[in-house]
C-alpha cells in the first residue's frame, strides 16, 4: 500500500512540475512549437534513465527500494507526458506544419 501512496504523491510533484515546465516554455518561447513539452519529455526520460542506473530493483545501490516508486513512477512518471507529446504532434500536422512535427518526433 505504501507504494501506491508513494506513486501517488510523486504523481501530483511531478504533474505540477509539468505544468510549470510547460507554461514557462509557453511564455519565453511562445505557442508555435511545443517547446515546453520537448523539455519535459527529454529532461523527465534523462532523469528517468540516470534514477534506473541509480536505483536498481533490489534498492541495493543508492536508494531504497520504495525511492524507485516515489521518483521513478510517480514523480517522473507524472512529469514526462508522452500523451501531450502525441496530440501536439497531430496538431502539428492538421496545421500544415509537416516539418516541425517530423523534427518533434
Amino acid at each position: 500500500m505504501i507504494n501506491y501512496l508513494l506513486v501517488a504523491a510523486g504523481s501530483a510533484v511531478g504533474g505540477m512540475a509539468r505544468y510549470a515546465c510547460s507554461g514557462l516554455g509557453v511564455r519565453l518561447l511562445g505557442e508555435t512549437f511545443p517547446w515546453g513539452t520537448l523539455f519535459v519529455n527529454v529532461s523527465g526520460s534523462l532523469l528517468i534513465g540516470l534514477l534506473a542506473a541509480g536505483i536498481p530493483e533490489d534498492g541495493k545501490w543508492l536508494f531504497v527500494p520504495d525511492a524507485r516508486a516515489l521518483l521513478m513512477v510517480g514523480v517522473c512518471g507524472g512529469f514526462t507526458t508522452f500523451s501531450s507529446f502525441s496530440m501536439e504532434t497531430l496538431n502539428l500536422m492538421r496545421n500544415g506544419a509537416w516539418t516541425a512535427a517530423f523534427g518533434y518526433i
